[in-house]
């Protein structure tokens, strides 16, 4: 789904409306123009470049910022990639990576910021970690799309949500009512498979 809002896949039916624009078959550099950014699930940074060189590619100059001041933000969004700024990515830790990944993604200056399973393969404490900066992202004014299958994380810091099973919506509403609703333990957690919590 997400990638074919980011118009990195063809959708095959329906529309993809965004800021109330038409933006089906948009290819994916118009998209980032109009201010929507994917971090992608397994973080797809560039290894061999470095910290600061990863963050030069993904700077568009969509809108007034300089390149200087949206990494100075990214820098104090997470201090680890200014301290590893001159080093290559491919040193870093999953949790590290997984930060400039959404660094990248912010060089953008999206409206719109689509998550794609930000917690996969990170240490609890670092997934708690980056979830608070997804919060505070979110409290910003940036809107967040979220799609994750850590449904309890995934719901905390949602304000609505989708629980997708095999491509279709099963249960949604308010993130806060559905966290307390069996319907939750039902579809996700009774061992169906394919589930993903999209908030």
């Amino acid at each position: 789904m997400l990638n074919s809002i980011s118009g990195v896949a063809r959708a095959t039916a329906g529309t993809i409306e965004f800021d109330g624009k038409n933006i089906t078959g948009a290819r994916p550099e118009q998209v980032v123009r109009m201010g929507l950014a994917h971090c992608p699930e397994g973080r797809q940074i560039f290894q061999r470049l470095t910290v600061e060189e990863n963050l030069i590619a993904a700077h568009i100059g969509r809108a007034d910022r300089s390149f200087e001041a949206l990494r100075n933000d990214v820098f104090d969004l997470f201090p680890i990639l200014k301290e590893r700024r001159n080093g290559p990515a491919s040193r870093m830790s999953g949790g590290q990576q997984q930060m400039l990944a959404i660094g990248r993604a912010l060089m953008a200056e999206p409206k719109l910021l689509m998550l794609d399973e930000p917690s996969l393969g990170l240490a609890p404490k670092i997934i708690q970690q980056i979830f608070h900066i997804i919060l505070d992202l979110s409290k910003s004014g940036i809107s967040i799309l979220l799609v994750e299958q850590n449904v309890q994380l995934a719901l905390e810091c949602g304000d609505y949500a989708y629980l997708l099973n095999t491509g279709r919506v099963r249960v949604h509403g308010p993130a806060q009512e559905l966290a307390k609703q069996s319907a939750i333990s039902d579809h996700y957690l009774g061992g169906a498979t394919g589930e993903t919590i999209h908030v």
